[in-house]
């Protein structure tokens, strides 16, 4: 019976520090840092370091996601999107919460670092930027913080493609600058949806600013820098005709659905967007990671 209990309390609390790293956000991000990486290496002969690099980014992007839930608890306590979320709501001690994030961050930190000091620099200064600037710093002043929650967004993408490629180049840029123009999409399009929470909270949106026609433009302006530079960064790694045409294909479809919001702004548009920005995002970087095979 105890024993019973036992297992009972430790799969309830994995599911509550489980839910601190927002799983699906990580998952993404963590595709993106393998795709830059694989788009230079082949996965085969370098499996070993595939999977240290997939290692260290998943510890090192967990690590920075609780800690920025361990800064918002307050702000989150007074939105109802996120009331119950595992900090604001009490089941997560708050100094727990920070211990889990800080123990994340230096392992992820410190393992980049060990496999190759260029990635290991990238990765932290992606830390630094969404921690300290984005979250600390600019999310409660301005609206504009977005553009540094997208530059740390775009960290673990430059981060694998450089550890590949031995440096910084270009293509590495092209596909950091696919992942921070498709940030707003995301965040963007949250604010919309919840406006009279984050208004609620204090929180400067570009809604609240400038207004939700507008907003839907910049969303769908950015969705259209993303498919750019995506199919530019594409070219720069020599995708295969196949794959050029699949991934020609989806960013037409993305394409197409951010003209239709840049014509007739709706939030129901809006929202079909953002839905389809994340899975081109998804499929666009395992096509550029299958550029190998």
């Amino acid at each position: 019976m105890n024993t019973h209990l036992s297992w009972k309390r430790i799969r309830r609390a994995t599911k509550l520090y489980w839910s601190l790293i927002k799983s699906p956000q990580t998952f993404l991000l963590l595709v993106t840092g393998l795709a830059g990486f694989m788009s230079s290496r082949c996965p085969w002969f370098n499996f070993p370091t595939l999977m240290a690099v997939a290692g260290s980014l998943f510890l090192a992007i967990s690590g920075s996601t609780v800690l920025n839930m361990w800064y918002d608890r307050d702000i989150d306590s007074k939105m109802s999107r996120t009331i119950c979320r595992a900090i604001p709501s009490g089941q997560v001690k708050p100094a727990d919460g920070l211990l889990f994030g800080l123990l994340l961050s230096v392992l992820g930190v410190g393992w980049a670092l060990v496999i190759d000091v260029l990635f290991g620099v990238i990765i932290l200064a992606g830390l630094l930027i969404d921690v300290i600037i984005y979250t600390m710093w600019l999310k409660r002043r301005t609206a504009w913080s977005i553009v540094w929650g997208g530059l740390a967004g775009a960290m673990p993408v430059l981060a694998g493609r450089s550890f590949g490629a031995g440096r910084i180049e270009w293509v590495g840029i092209l596909m950091g600058l696919a992942v921070l123009f498709w940030i707003p999409t995301h965040i963007l399009t949250f604010n919309i949806r919840n406006l009279d929470d984050y208004n609620r909270a204090g929180l400067p949106t570009f809604p609240s600013l400038y207004g939700i026609p507008t907003t839907l433009r910049i969303i769908s302006i950015s969705s259209i820098l993303a498919a750019l530079s995506l199919g530019s960064a594409a070219v720069g790694i020599n995708l295969e005709a196949g794959q050029m045409r699949l991934l020609a294909v989806l960013s037409a479809g993305l394409l197409f659905l951010a003209g239709v919001s840049m014509v007739k702004p709706s939030d129901r548009v809006n929202f079909g967007l953002f839905k389809y920005a994340s899975l081109y995002m998804l499929f666009a970087m395992i096509l550029m990671a299958a550029v190998i095979f």
